[in-house]
C-alpha cells in the first residue's frame, strides 16, 4: 500500500507541472502593454492622453518614459508635461514637486520660463477649490501664503526671462497679487479693530502700507490707522495718519462723514 502511494506521489510530481504549463497556455499573462514601446511612442501616447483631458493615464505615461528612458528630450518634456498634468487634476503639491525637479535638473532649459510661469499659476490657484468657490470667499479672505508663492515665481520668471511670452500675463497677476495680498493685510487689521486690539490693527495697516504702497488697499489702511490711534488717544499720530490720506487720497469716501456739528469725520464710520 505505501509502495502505491509512493508511486502515485511521484507521479503527481511529474504531472503537476506539465499541468501548470498548459494552465498557462489557457490564461495567457497580458503583461505590460507599453513594455516595447519606444520613448517616442510613450512620449506620444502620454501627449494624446493629456490632450483629451484623461491627466490619469497621462501622468502614468509620463512617468513609465522617465523610468525607462531617463535622459533625453523626451524625458525632459515629460517632466514638465507631467507637472501640467498634476495642476489639471487638482494635485497642487505634485505639480509643484514636479516643477521644482525640473528646474533643479534642467536650470538652463528653453522651457524654463514656462515652468516658472506654472509655478505661479498652480499657487495662483491653489485656493480655487470647491469649498472656495460654494462660500464665496476670494483671494483677499484667504491664507496669503498661496498668494506670496505665486507671486514669487511670477516674480523670478520676470527677473530671468524678461522677454518671455509669458510675462505679460505674469505682470497682469502680480499686479492683482499685490492688490491681494494688502487687502488681506487690510482685513486682518479690521479684524483686530473688532476686538479692541488696536495696536495689532495698526501694526498691519502699516505692513500693507510699507509692502504694497501702490495698493488701492492702502486708502482703508490709513483709514484704520487714523481710527486706532484715535481709540488709543494717541491724537499726534493720528493727525499724521490722516494728514497722509488727505493728501494721498484728497475725495476719500471716508471724509464724507463730516458734519456741521464739527464731529471728527473718523467718528462716522
Amino acid at each position: 500500500m505505501k509502495r502505491r502511494l509512493g508511486n502515485l506521489a511521484a507521479l503527481a510530481a511529474m504531472v503537476l507541472p506539465l499541468f501548470l504549463l498548459s494552465a498557462c497556455g489557457l490564461f495567457p499573462d497580458k503583461g505590460d502593454p507599453t513594455k516595447d514601446w519606444s520613448a517616442k511612442r510613450l512620449y506620444d501616447e502620454a501627449k494624446d492622453e493629456l490632450t483629451s483631458g484623461n491627466f490619469e493615464q497621462a501622468i502614468k505615461h509620463y512617468e513609465t518614459l522617465e523610468s525607462r528612458y531617463p535622459y533625453g528630450a523626451y524625458s525632459q518634456q515629460a517632466q514638465i508635461e507631467s507637472a501640467y498634468a498634476y495642476y489639471k487634476q487638482g494635485e497642487s503639491v505634485s505639480a509643484v514637486a514636479a516643477i521644482d525637479r525640473f528646474l533643479k535638473l534642467h536650470p538652463n532649459h528653453p522651457n524654463a520660463d514656462y515652468a516658472y510661469y506654472l509655478k505661479g499659476l498652480v499657487h495662483f490657484n491653489e485656493d480655487h477649490g470647491l469649498f472656495a468657490k460654494l462660500s464665496g470667499q476670494d483671494l483677499t479672505e484667504r491664507d496669503p501664503k498661496a498668494a506670496r508663492d505665486s507671486f514669487d515665481a511670477f516674480k523670478e520668471l520676470v527677473r530671468r526671462f524678461p522677454e518671455s511670452k509669458y510675462v505679460p500675463d505674469a505682470l497682469a497677476r502680480m499686479k492683482y497679487l499685490v492688490n491681494a495680498l494688502a487687502s488681506s493685510e487690510v482685513h486682518v487689521a479690521q479684524w483686530y479693530m473688532k476686538l479692541g486690539a488696536y495696536v495689532a490693527a495698526v501694526n498691519r495697516a502699516q505692513y500693507a502700507l510699507q509692502n504694497y504702497p501702490e495698493a488701492p488697499a492702502t486708502e482703508e489702511a490709513l483709514f484704520l490707522m487714523v481710527k486706532a490711534y484715535d481709540a488709543l488717544g494717541m491724537t499726534k499720530l493720528r493727525d499724521d495718519a490722516e494728514r497722509v490720506m488727505r493728501r494721498n487720497f484728497p475725495k476719500s469716501a471716508y471724509f464724507a462723514g463730516i458734519g456741521g456739528d464739527k464731529t471728527p469725520w473718523w467718528k462716522f464710520w
